[in-house]
């Protein structure tokens, strides 16, 4: 077939070349019968874009990229796949990496988005400081990381760590878990433990912390959870035991340790995680869990990025972007970890 150019548009239109160009890089400068008649002319003719020429000629590919750290964390696999879908309602296509906590690779990867000429990346990764982020110089938004210099949507960490922890003082705890995948102070998600210590000082009961980095693999996880399981039971045996565990991942790990001993969750356990993600629901027991409406955090990300991109589009854009950070409410989700045997289900 041959190949369809904008004067053969332009030809069966009735428009010139100039508008076909406006048509495709400018519409909102057309009116509706002019856009209407052009369309016809299109898909009459049955014109195939050149993305890749239209990408050179204005600079807008449609496009975004997302960084994210991993995708065994069911947590950033479920984020993920909100925001391909939001995204696509906004009409852009993602690229999508994962840095796997390697800097190097971080770096190298945002280089690449540059490089395809996205018009505006979401950042989930964590290595990279947001003041580096920030100096890109492109619409950015990031979620759940260190965010001093860039726009934000984080939840309420610390909301969810009072609401986990007071959770299992009401169900009877006596000592008090939390076991933490090494965050850090200036993550948002370290409010999870600010959250637990409070209640840990509200209720002057018995507590314990572990916080380390355990790693992105079932295999690895169990090695270091082993060690952390054996000195719960050796140091709290007879004593009812609330874990708050800071997300659904690793407390299913830490779930399938204790139901590997002993068949069954022991009623001196009290096992909760944070999330919410497809994990909490599908373990072999469901797990009480921190509600994160990873729904919303896409959808708000999305549309803050997209206000970023469409501002660049401007003829005269604003110089100074205002740093946004947007909260989302934690809520409580109680299953069978925290629930007696012998309460009615909901």
């Amino acid at each position: 077939m041959k190949k369809v150019t904008f004067k053969d548009i332009a030809n069966e239109s009735g428009y010139s070349k100039a508008t076909i160009s406006r048509y495709f890089n400018d519409p909102d400068s057309l009116t509706d019968d002019a856009k209407e008649k052009i369309l016809k002319a299109i898909n009459k003719l049955r014109y195939k874009e050149n993305k890749i020429a239209r990408v050179l000629a204005n600079g807008k590919s449609e496009i975004i990229g997302v960084l994210i750290p991993d995708l065994y964390m069911h947590y950033y696999a479920d984020l993920l796949t909100k925001l391909l879908v939001c995204s696509d309602k906004y009409g852009y296509k993602a690229i999508v990496f994962q840095s796997l906590d390697d800097s190097i690779k971080e770096k190298d990867y945002l280089e690449e988005l540059l490089k395809y000429h996205v018009e505006g990346v979401i950042v989930i990764s964590h290595v990279i400081s947001s003041k580096e982020l920030a100096s890109m110089n492109i619409p950015l938004v990031t979620i759940e990381r260190e965010d001093q210099y860039t726009s934000s949507i984080n939840s309420n960490n610390y909301e969810g760590g009072l609401l986990a922890t007071k959770h299992l003082v009401d169900q009877g705890a006596e000592v008090l878990i939390h076991i933490n995948s090494g965050l850090k102070k200036e993550s948002p998600a370290y409010g999870r433990i600010k959250g637990y210590r409070q209640v840990v000082k509200e209720s002057k009961l018995e507590s314990k912390e572990f916080n380390a980095n355990f790693g992105d693999r079932y295999e690895e996880i169990v090695s270091k959870f082993k060690p952390i399981f054996n000195e719960i039971e050796d140091k709290y045996k007879g004593k009812k035991k609330g874990i708050f565990l800071s997300n659904d991942t690793i407390a299913n790990v830490f779930l399938n340790l204790i139901v590997q001993k002993y068949n069954t969750l022991p009623d001196d356990y009290l096992l909760i995680g944070f999330d919410d993600s497809p994990i909490s629901k599908e373990a072999i027991i469901p797990l009480s869990t921190i509600h994160q409406d990873i729904t919303a955090i896409a959808e708000k990300a999305m549309y803050l990025l997209n206000e970023k991109m469409q501002e660049r589009k401007k003829r005269h854009p604003k110089k100074d972007e205002t740093i946004k950070h947007e909260i989302v409410d934690t809520t409580l989700i109680i299953r069978d970890t925290t629930r007696g045997k012998y309460e009615e289900l909901d």
